[in-house]
């Protein structure tokens, strides 16, 4: 798989995760369950429209709170979910319709940014008080306390109650992915950081040089001029030295020390929360060891801006390096580019560059066949 077409999963919040994988298993246990809400009650076409509207309601809620943005319909859905119960226990003596109410209350309350305990207690309220409506002139009083107060009440507060402690679950994943998020960017900070030194390694000094040789010229202009002249060589070839090595910094080709990009990959992943695992095969032909060392170096940048990895291994052997993380996911990314350039230069060293992605793993390698 060429890198040019290669990509990475864009890093996708383990809470969305979560909540698409909540739809996709409850979603259609929401239906069944709304369709044998309305079976059982319905006693006419007007019937089931009023109840279908209750479980339409609670399934908005619902496909909501998967999106993240359920308070967008808090009301509207609040208002036909509770519009229906007294509708079912007072005109079509059905009992079930609690069902809406209490799904939505349940996908609502524990979102509200205050005073959810009360709308907790408001809610299951409301439930009991219109299930208590067919107590008076009730014969048998548990056969109306039972279906109409204590089940419908029961469950409405065991819904939102464990609805709490989820809503909790989900903060605290939160909490984790914007910790993560700042360890990956500080990483990439590190790296720029390391980038701006590298710079002024280049130039710093050379410009220190060109500035004592530029006076000494000055100096020897009238008075030695085959020494200025000399002096005035030696600063053009500096100048143009640095501007090579300032041009492969900038494009990554600068000879890297494959030992030292290794222990910075390493310090890098480790600060971002990423477990690392090195396995070593054999020592590295150190005339791969400068682009296997670019490799690795692309590589870990893209993993920690792109990937959402848990779990990095990096394999050596005499000629080649092998980097895979568990953080490939499904929404494609741009080409990345830096393998694209760094494949070419491989091939024409006669080295390999494959990426590849197998599942939730995104494997990058590097080789060079022919010098084993």
């Amino acid at each position: 798989m060429s890198p040019t077409n290669a990509v990475s999963e864009e890093s996708e919040p383990a809470r969305g995760q979560l909540r698409r994988l909540n739809l996709t298993m409850f979603l259609p246990m929401l239906v069944a369950a709304g369709a044998l809400v309305v079976a059982t009650d319905a006693r006419s076409w007007w019937d089931i429209l009023v109840l279908g509207a209750g479980v339409v309601a609670a399934l908005v809620a619902f496909v909501r709170w998967a999106a993240g943005d359920v308070l967008r319909v808090a009301l509207p859905c609040l208002v036909v979910a509770a519009a229906v119960w007294p509708f079912s226990v007072l005109v079509i003596d059905g009992s079930a319709a609690f069902f809406a109410l209490s799904c939505v209350g349940a996908f609502v309350v524990p979102q509200l940014p205050r005073h959810r305990g009360a709308a907790a207690f408001a809610l299951t309220a409301y439930i009991a008080v219109v299930g208590a409506l067919r107590l008076p002139g009730a014969h048998d009083v548990s056969a109306v306390l039972i279906p109409y107060v204590l089940i419908p009440t029961g469950v409405t507060a065991a819904l939102i109650g464990l609805r709490f402690p989820n809503k909790r679950f989900y903060d605290v994943v939160t909490e984790l992915e914007e910790a993560r998020e700042r360890e990956a960017e500080l990483a990439v900070i590190r790296e720029r950081v390391r980038f701006a030194g590298d710079l002024h390694d280049i130039q710093g000094h050379t410009l220190h040089v060109v500035k004592l040789k530029t006076a000494l010229a000055r100096k020897l202009v009238d008075s030695d001029t085959e020494r200025a002249k000399q002096e005035l060589r030696e600063i053009h070839a500096l100048v143009s030295d640095t501007i090579t090595q300032t041009k492969e910094l900038a494009y990554a080709q600068r000879r890297l020390n494959l030992s030292a990009e290794l222990e910075n990959a390493r310090n890098l992943f480790e600060a971002a929360g990423i477990r690392v695992r090195v396995d070593r095969e054999a020592d590295v032909d150190p005339a791969a060891g400068e682009l296997l060392g670019q490799v690795l170096r692309e590589t870990t940048t893209n993993i920690l801006r792109h990937a959402q990895a848990t779990r990095v291994r990096i394999t050596l052997s005499e000629s080649s390096i092998t980097v895979v993380n568990d953080g490939a996911q499904q929404a494609p990314l741009p080409e990345l580019r830096g393998l694209a350039a760094l494949e070419q230069r491989l091939a024409a060293d006669g080295g390999e560059l494959t990426v590849r992605q197998d599942g939730g793993e995104f494997l990058t390698a590097a080789a060079f066949p022919h010098r084993r």
